[in-house]
């Protein structure tokens, strides 16, 4: 079934989906920049809300109020509880707020900012009036974490996106922060501050080449010196000081080793870090950071140089955070949404096929909200595509190793006021199973989900 939107400038092909039919879908860490949900349904009850409607959706969202909608609403259009709830669904909050100024995304973003009037650039005194203010709400976002009246927020740099999260959410029962993607020098710096941190996918890796490693010993006895000295799957060990100079031992013994040259201390460092600057960029480098080593990285973050562009459209501009909730400094924003009405082809004829487009950075709070009205206004079946800022798509590797499960009432009791419905809660506290993929597809029918990423 291919769907054929106008003024969308893209022909949206539903893709086949593997998966079994649940009542959930799986957390998904990742930003979308963009959502278009597809149905049989007109989507009229998101169109024109009244200034009352609008007005109670912000209180409600102020308040975290908890809307429980029936499984069905037979008239939607007519549903204020539904119209609301939609409202405080696409809140957000944002710092710093430069109207003029696109602050999502931040990677790739210079083309969008270019030309744009940034008096900043060259005043020095008002960076610094900038970088004040943007602390003191980047340090008012972490105590909401730590008193677990925030349950994450993001910090967009334009060179890499940092993910805190509560403690109780992501299956942790520790506060931790996510960094995708670093460099060899973010590392090195993190390092030096004292930074604990882990690197998840390389370790993960690792033990899957140590296993395949352990299986060609057992299935290659006979050669089990060769395969005892190698790393598995091509790649070279990282090299150490003891092995250079055993390699050069047997020079000394033929008296030849002054006319061979031997490779210096920087040319082994260098040899050290090629496979830790191979994965510099990639998703590879996520850095995973928990417990008290995330208020180290905050002061890290806060007094690092490299953290604001020094040339280019982004000079001098503080980086961008987002908030589920309200923080000192915050701005509230909404998501754009517009309702759009096309025709499918759908075998040889074409069908009226209504659709909502959501626009904006879809925190994954809200997508879940979302999809919770969608499944009482549009009675248990549409489809959406969904967009992702592709930088965060990591955000979905597990970073756990095997341990205890944490207890389902405790994280809902611990972080009740943090401003989340207790089932958008309950998804967001299970471990994340997407890996390094994101949902780019979900589809619900007869009031149960299918994903494919």
């Amino acid at each position: 079934v291919f769907l054929l939107f106008k003024d969308l400038h893209l022909p949206v092909a539903v893709p086949e989906v593997p998966f079994s039919a649940r009542h959930e879908f799986p957390a998904d860490w990742s930003i979308k920049t963009r959502l278009l949900f597809m149905s049989s349904q007109p989507f009229t009850w998101a169109e024109h809300l009244k200034a009352q409607e609008e007005a109670q959706g912000f209180s409600q969202h102020c308040r975290a109020t908890e809307t429980h909608l029936p499984q069905s609403i037979q008239e939607p259009k007519l549903s204020t509880e539904l119209r609301c709830a939609f409202q405080q669904s696409l809140v957000y909050w944002l710092h710093p707020s430069l109207p003029w100024l696109p602050l999502f995304p931040r990677i790739g973003a210079d083309r969008k900012i270019v030309g744009k009037a940034s008096p900043w650039s060259q005043d020095e005194a008002l960076q610094q009036v900038l970088m004040s203010d943007w602390s003191v709400s980047f340090t008012s976002l972490y105590n909401l974490l730590k008193a677990k009246l925030c349950p994450y927020f993001y910090v967009c740099t334009y060179q890499f996106t940092v993910l805190f999260r509560a403690a109780g959410l992501a299956g942790s029962d520790v506060i931790t922060a996510v960094i995708s993607p670093t460099t060899r020098g973010l590392r090195e710096a993190m390092r030096n501050e004292g930074i604990e941190f882990s690197l998840p996918l390389v370790e993960e890796c690792r033990t899957r080449k140590q296993k395949n490693s352990e299986a060609n010993l057992e299935t290659k006895a006979a050669n089990s010196l060769q395969v005892g000295t190698s790393t598995g799957d091509g790649e070279e060990p990282a090299p150490s000081d003891d092995d250079d100079d055993e390699s050069f031992s047997w020079l000394e013994e033929m008296g030849v080793q002054d006319k061979v040259k031997k490779p210096d201390a920087l040319s082994i460092k260098l040899r050290k870090e090629k496979h830790e600057v191979q994965m510099d960029h990639k998703p590879e480098s996520l850095a995973l950071v928990k417990g008290t080593n995330t208020f180290t990285l905050l002061n890290f973050l806060i007094n690092c140089k490299s953290l604001v562009a020094v040339a280019g459209p982004q000079a001098g501009l503080p980086p961008t955070l987002l908030s589920p909730v309200a923080f000192r400094g915050g701005t509230m924003q909404t998501l754009k949404a517009r309702s759009i009405n096309a025709k499918a082809r759908v075998h040889s004829a074409y069908e009226d096929i209504f659709s909502l487009e959501i626009v904006g950075p879809v925190l994954p709070h809200s997508l879940h909200s979302l999809t919770t009205l969608l499944k009482a206004a549009q009675r248990g079946a549409f489809s959406g595509v969904l967009y992702t800022h592709e930088p965060t798509a990591v955000f979905n590797a597990g970073l756990n190793k095997a341990g205890p499960a944490l207890n389902k009432e405790t994280v809902c009791k611990d972080l009740a006021a943090c401003g989340l419905h207790p089932k958008t809660l309950d998804q967001l506290s299970q471990c994340p199973t997407l890996g390094k993929a994101s949902i780019r597809f979900l589809e619900m029918k007869d009031y149960a989900y299918t994903w494919k990423p």
